[in-house]
């Protein structure tokens, strides 16, 4: 599985037999500088709807929209989505959010997307084993770095990537993922936005991984 880091909550993952699923498309502008989404897609996934996850109409290759909560099977891929929050009050501040759990060349995937709140001992339970955990950081709009690695023990990823920070490009008022890593071992900063992960090859403890953008 071969995963790209397109910016903020957006990622590319492309499977052995040449799928492609993109996570949360962002719309350019209003704070967001990366560049417009330029990958296609068969499959976009949304965690929820707000300009900055939901920009389905800007992925090229006319893809399968996957959405809200319970089970679906898309293009041969199974996607669990968990009814979640985007805030502490239940989504009394900013609505709802679903995490969503999928496998792509045997490799279990779990998308936080902008998940607001520690998640419940059921939760937890749904979500089950996780091999690749994708998890926002950089508070105010989601849970911070103190929640996240909270959310890390409880889930016990292998491989831990981190999104929805402060970068150069991203004007809104979160912190980096410094705040995130810091202290912590087996962290991994690459210097590039992709990274290719196999079953069978995954680290023995967990790792962070810390792209960089490529939008």
């Amino acid at each position: 599985m071969k995963l790209k880091w397109l910016g903020h909550a957006c990622f590319l993952i492309t499977s052995e037999t040449g799928l492609r699923i993109i996570t949360d498309p962002y719309t350019s502008g209003g704070g967001v500088g990366y560049a417009p989404v330029n990958e296609a897609a068969d499959i976009v996934v949304v965690s929820h709807d707000h300009f900055d996850h939901n920009a389905v109409s800007s992925v090229p290759g006319k893809p399968e929209v996957v959405k809200d909560g319970g089970v679906k099977d898309v293009k041969g891929i199974q996607f669990k989505g968990i009814a979640t929050y985007h805030d502490e009050s239940q989504g009394g501040e900013r609505g709802t959010n679903t995490v969503f759990c999928f496998s792509v060349d045997g490799l279990k995937l779990c998308h936080l997307g902008d998940l607001g709140h520690r998640l419940s001992r059921e939760d937890v339970a749904e979500i089950g084993g996780v091999d690749v955990l994708f998890i926002p950081v950089g508070g105010f709009f989601t849970i911070d770095a103190n929640v996240a690695s909270q959310v890390c023990d409880d889930l016990k990823p292998k491989v831990v990537v981190p999104m929805h920070y402060k970068t150069p490009k991203l004007d809104f008022p979160v912190a980096g993922v410094q705040d995130f890593v810091k202290g912590k071992k087996n962290v991994r900063t690459l210097n590039s936005s992709e990274a290719e992960f196999k079953l069978g090859e995954l680290p023995g403890a967990t790792e962070i991984v810390v792209f960089q953008p490529a939008l």
